[in-house]
């Protein structure tokens, strides 16, 4: 309002109740927001809303499953010879045989403590060396050349020096898999946490936080996001590292069933394999993400960005 216009004789009408803001000139009541408040804005995705995102995710996985079946029952040879591939029925039949086994499910079990074994340990010493070698110039002057050293190197490339280091298989395989995970979980948190706004430490400082405080109050919890990503991408390594294993030196798990059926010419077992290691590694991938949004939920999200 200008200097030049008289004000008028009885104040403005209060606004609605749960508009959250005064009378604004010129603004109609409905089309305003609150002060400070944001406000909700969900896009509409390319396919509408989630029922059709899932039909369309099924649809998809339907149309390679008949292009599967269609090339192989077939006998196609265009360039790539189908020819040799096992048709959706003998795999399913195949399927069907392994899921009244016992072994079956001792090799899914041996697995997965196999991969939780080394995830879990890897997860924990990958963020504190994170940590460490991030916030301390003397740790990382000590263990960053080694560490540097030691990444390049496969994992399961050390697959022949877990045989000559530890006294059982299971062991050198569980090593193997914390090898796999523990790179990605660490250099994604050292990133995260050196990323971190220095304004946020002088913050907790000023206020009177020692390292403790800063460590429990703005490391950590502003480096969860990168954390959660290199969980979830040395939860994929630690998965193809640990198969590996299996086929090279374990006597149980997916990997050493999936190994032994390409031995004996048994290839729609090896196919059963390949959809139970994908199945498996699908799965952990997605519990570790779901664990992720739930931990960060105070993150702001893209509207309708949902997996």
């Amino acid at each position: 309002m200008t200097s030049t216009e008289t004000p008028p004789a009885t104040p403005p009408a209060a606004s609605p109740a749960g508009s959250g803001a005064s009378a604004v000139v010129g603004v109609p009541a409905e089309g305003r927001a609150s002060p400070g408040a944001a406000v909700p804005r969900k896009e509409p995705g390319p396919w509408g809303g989630r029922g059709a995102r899932w039909a369309v995710r099924a649809a998809s996985v339907a149309v390679a499953a008949a292009t599967w079946q269609v090339l192989t029952v077939t006998d196609a040879r265009l360039w790539l010879r189908f020819d040799r591939l096992p048709s959706l029925d003998e795999i399913a039949a195949q399927a069907a045989r392994q899921l009244a086994t016992r072994t079956y499910y001792l090799d899914l079990l041996q697995s997965l403590i196999r991969i939780l074994t080394g995830f879990g340990l890897a997860a924990v010493a990958g963020v504190a060396v994170g940590v460490l070698v991030a916030r301390s110039p003397r740790t990382g002057d000590v263990l960053g050349p080694l560490l540097e050293a030691v990444r390049p190197v496969p994992a399961i490339a050390l697959v022949p020096m877990a045989i000559l280091l530890f006294p059982a298989d299971e062991q050198g395989i569980v090593f193997i898999t914390f090898t796999a995970a523990f790179f990605p979980v660490m250099v994604s948190t050292r990133h995260a946490v050196r990323a971190l706004p220095t304004l946020w430490e002088d913050a907790v400082r000023t206020l009177g936080g020692r390292r403790r405080h800063v460590l429990v109050n703005v490391v950590l919890p502003g480096a969860l996001p990168g954390v959660f990503g290199g969980l979830s991408v040395g939860m994929g390594v630690a998965w193809i590292c640990v198969i590996s294993a299996e086929m090279i030196s374990g006597e149980f798990g997916v990997g050493y069933r999936t190994w032994m059926s390409y031995t004996i010419v048994d290839y729609p077992a090896v196919i059963v394999g390949m959809v139970t290691i994908g199945l498996l590694g699908w799965l952990t991938s997605a519990a570790v993400e779901l664990a992720g949004r739930r931990v960060t939920r105070w993150l702001p999200r893209a509207g309708g960005g949902g997996s």
